[in-house]
């Protein structure tokens, strides 16, 4: 399919992901429209199917979810409302009118007890309401859509939205020692290197379920000290253990994610993360618009 004969409807526009997912089809070309909740409430299930046959795109990218992992401890309803249901209705609705489907979906599907990285074919065991949900949203896409691409990512971050590259100088800014875990492992991915992969993906009809984080891995406590030091701001990062910082919703101690099916299809991985890092610290500070 040619750029001209694309047309990708994005949800959760209003995002971190979505807004850069939007920006990266614009730059390269692709006809794409944004939706975010105030647009389609994924939820009602009508609303979504008359915007689907309204619009009638060729490919959509469910980027929206409920993301916020500790209040779905005290509010699973609402978890399992929109990142399953919702990705169900999202399912549906592409797969009536012909379009293929992106789902994002996480490294909390896994419980972190591995010690090497997950791939595609690990066996899912989430230990948190949020990645229970999101699992149920794959489950739901598998189950209503064969032309669809399960993208698992982590730890992103860009230059829409919050994130945790953001927190960090933030919080530098005020406070000479920063207090980070050094007990949970996963793999940083900067927003632009995924969304650009997605649109590889989009070309093709290699459907399935993928793993796609920047190359490399590290602990929260290394990723802050590298923020740190790419940004030079003169501030000294602390390791410690999460046990300093109970949260309600636990997180996987090691969720690395190996991306087998890129490389079996024919994919190349993307950049090291810290390379990531400092093309965003460097190069990409201004919001496109």
């Amino acid at each position: 399919m040619n750029k001209e004969d694309m047309k990708v409807l994005v949800t959760g526009a209003g995002g971190q992901f979505g807004m850069e997912m939007l920006i990266v089809l614009h730059r390269q070309g692709i006809p794409a429209v944004g939706y975010g909740h105030g647009d389609m409430d994924v939820t009602d299930e009508e609303q979504v199917m008359k915007v689907m046959e309204t619009v009638r795109p060729t490919h959509v990218i469910h980027a929206g979810a409920y993301t916020k992992v500790d209040m779905a401890e005290s509010d699973p309803d609402q978890a399992y409302r929109v990142n399953a249901f919702g990705t169900r209705n999202v399912a549906v609705a592409a797969s009536r009118i012909g379009a293929a489907l992106v789902y994002i979906s996480t490294d909390y599907v896994f419980d972190g007890k591995s010690d090497s990285p997950y791939n595609e074919f690990h066996p899912v065991r989430p230990i948190n309401v949020y990645g229970r949900s999101k699992w149920e949203g794959e489950r739901f896409v598998r189950n209503h859509h064969s032309a669809a691409f399960i993208i698992r990512t982590s730890w992103v971050f860009g230059i829409y939205g919050d994130n945790f590259v953001k927190a960090i100088i933030r919080k530098a800014s005020t406070e000479q020692v920063l207090q980070v875990v050094h007990d949970q492992v996963g793999a940083p991915t900067y927003a632009l290197d995924l969304a650009e992969k997605i649109v590889e993906l989009l070309f093709t009809s290699k459907y399935g379920t993928y793993h796609i984080t920047n190359s490399g891995s590290c602990s929260w406590h290394e990723f802050a000290a590298a923020i740190i030091k790419e940004a030079e701001v003169n501030a000294v990062v602390r390791a410690v253990p999460t046990s300093e910082f109970p949260r309600p919703a636990r997180r996987p101690k090691y969720s690395v994610l190996e991306p087998l099916a890129l490389r079996l299809n024919g994919f190349s991985p993307l950049r090291h993360w810290n390379e990531g890092l400092r093309h965003f610290l460097q190069k990409d500070t201004q919001p496109e618009q």
